[in-house]
């Protein structure tokens, strides 16, 4: 069990990238007071929170019903993590998320962005989804299936500390160092995405 724990921590930590959303969120949240942005911080990760439970429960029995089979679903998820990973060591993730924010800026109206797009799809997007469904797939049992979700709610409140401790996060690490710390996360993401693929075809091979 100490090994899907950390299994699933890794994916989802390198999925989520908390120190990545530390610096999205600080630049969105410049002009608010600090008790707004306590409340923003504290709201996202609750939302995003809500939807990745919400994936993580009943996402087998949608694919049920959509006629997708889990081996299929490991595959696609995987390739799709892999080109998540390929972005994250070329940075251009990092260039889209802050193309993202730059555009939220320039709306002036937009004042709250713990929906919109600090829950979705900053922290809850389609790799998120993907992963905590793959990883649930993989699970065997109760057990299994909390453990999953204990990882989902560490590196989910490791997201809530980064965001609450965002600028000063943000002074400490720098730019440079947040870049190397994503691209040696990218590789293990790619690792662990080829292992995705090589379980789907494995199992569609052994039925």
């Amino acid at each position: 069990m100490t090994d899907l724990f950390i299994s699933a921590f890794v994916t989802l930590f390198v999925i989520i990238d908390p120190p990545g959303c530390a610096p999205i969120f600080a630049s969105l949240t410049g002009g608010a007071t600090a008790a707004h942005r306590r409340a923003m911080a504290i709201r996202s990760t609750l939302i995003a929170a809500a939807i990745l439970l919400f994936f993580a429960i009943f996402g087998e029995d949608l694919l049920e019903k959509l006629g997708i089979s889990l081996a299929a679903f490991r595959i696609a998820g995987g390739i799709m993590l892999f080109l998540i990973a390929l972005e994250m060591v070329f940075e251009k993730r990092t260039q889209r998320r802050e193309n993202r924010a730059n555009e939220i800026n320039a709306s002036p109206e937009q004042e709250d962005i713990s929906v919109f797009p600090m829950a979705i799809p900053m922290i809850a997007g389609p790799g998120s989804i993907a992963s905590i469904m793959l990883l649930m797939a993989r699970s065997d049992g109760l057990q299994g299936s909390l453990v999953v979700l204990s990882a989902l709610g560490a590196v989910l409140l490791l997201t809530m500390i980064a965001l609450l401790a965002a600028g000063p996060l943000m002074r400490l690490l720098g730019h440079k160092i947040e870049a190397m710390i994503t691209r040696i996360l990218g590789v293990i993401l790619a690792a662990l995405a080829a292992q995705f693929v090589i379980d789907g075809i494995s199992i569609s091979f052994s039925v």
